[in-house]
């Protein structure tokens, strides 16, 4: 393997204890700077080591122990993608979180990486590393949330566990949905995936769906949806009519709503400001499909950090919809999910691989 360039070749000092520990993996030496730094600044967080390609990267990791792998894409010698299944093979439990700026090869890149393993990725700010507040947030919190819990634990306030309270299945005849609707973040598109394959050839509900994702990244996974689950899947559109059978997916920087409007039900966008720094957020979807369609919402939370959903899962709750969360052992990040059932308010609690079957039981004609 080759050597590190010379401002990588130093030892960087033990991590504190309990800290997280990263290796940052890029092909500039400004950018692994930068990030480094930014990472430092968190006594929660510590840079462990730095590299300027997948190979290098492999030898740091082989070196030293790390808890997540900051993954640039391109990259002279080994790129992100090749040496990615490289890295989980060498460490299992390893997390990679895949770091490339915004383009719509390195979209595609990125999401075919969350399916061979990276539990997530952050998009470069197109202004630049060192002005970028809002990435500097993102990639803090992405790393803590995506970090072993024995590292986070070390740094973490001390807190009771959630309440998981399941409310019983209600008794008497099921009243069938009349739409689907899917909030997701970190870990969501194979997540995606396995629940749009499941229900390949049943539902014929609209789906609403709200990915936390940049624009680009939304309308590639809207492509994989479509081939995944044999079914219409598309960015949504200001001013269209809701059809039966398609899915309609936020876009990337807009907030997804419906409207009852003359001609019935409409999709609308917005730009309002971020809901639990998201846009677009699952809260204000989830917020519109109660008003709308009141009981006749079925909702799932799939995997992702944060809370951005509990809310909008109440609102269903109190306008007589349902809704279930994927559960904590099949979840990349139990934050969303898991702020969901600590509502009381969850159906069910469910394994990844049972939420399809799930879901085409609940939509059939016949109740089970």
């Amino acid at each position: 393997m080759s050597a590190l360039s010379p401002a990588d070749a130093p030892l960087a000092p033990p991590a504190a204890s309990g800290a997280v520990r990263v290796l940052v993996v890029d092909d500039s030496a400004i950018v692994r700077g930068m990030i480094t730094r930014q990472l430092d600044a968190d006594p929660a967080l510590k840079v462990v080591g730095s590299a300027p390609h997948g190979e290098a990267a492999l030898a740091e990791l082989a070196r030293r122990p790390v808890d997540v792998v900051l993954l640039d894409i391109e990259m002279p010698v080994m790129d992100g993608l090749t040496a990615l299944p490289l890295m989980l093979a060498a460490h299992p439990g390893l997390k990679v979180v895949m770091v490339s700026s915004l383009t719509r090869r390195n979209a595609e890149i990125s999401l075919r990486a969350l399916q061979l393993g990276a539990v997530d990725y952050i998009t470069k700010p197109e202004g630049g590393l060192g002005s970028a507040d809002a990435f500097t947030r993102d990639l803090i919190a992405k790393v803590k949330a995506v970090a072993p819990s024995a590292a986070r634990a070390a740094h973490a306030p001390v807190a009771a566990p959630p309440m998981v309270v399941v409310t019983p299945q209600r008794s008497g005849p099921r009243t069938l949905p009349t739409v689907l609707a899917i909030g997701a973040s970190t870990g969501g598109p194979p997540a995606l995936l396995k629940v749009f394959e499941a229900l390949k050839g049943a539902v014929t509900q609209p789906i609403f769906l709200t990915q936390h994702m940049p624009a680009t990244f939304t309308a590639l996974l809207a492509e994989q949806l479509s081939r995944a689950g044999d079914r219409p899947c598309r960015e949504g559109v200001d001013g269209e009519a809701v059809v039966d059978g398609r899915c309609y997916i936020a876009p990337g920087g807009f907030h997804m709503t419906v409207a009852r409007e003359r001609t019935g039900p409409t999709i609308r966008l917005n730009q309002d400001p971020p809901e639990s720094f998201c846009r677009p957020a699952v809260d204000p979807m989830f917020r519109s499909l109660a008003k709308v369609y009141g009981p006749g919402v079925l909702a799932v939370i799939l995997t992702g950090m944060g809370s951005d959903g509990a809310k909008g899962c109440v609102a269903l709750a109190d306008a007589g919809g349902r809704f279930a969360v994927q559960d904590e052992a099949s979840s990349v990040v139990w934050g969303m999910p898991g702020a969901a059932a600590e509502t009381g308010r969850a159906e069910k609690v469910i394994p990844l691989d049972e939420i399809g079957v799930w879901l085409r039981r609940m939509t059939a004609a016949v109740a089970p």
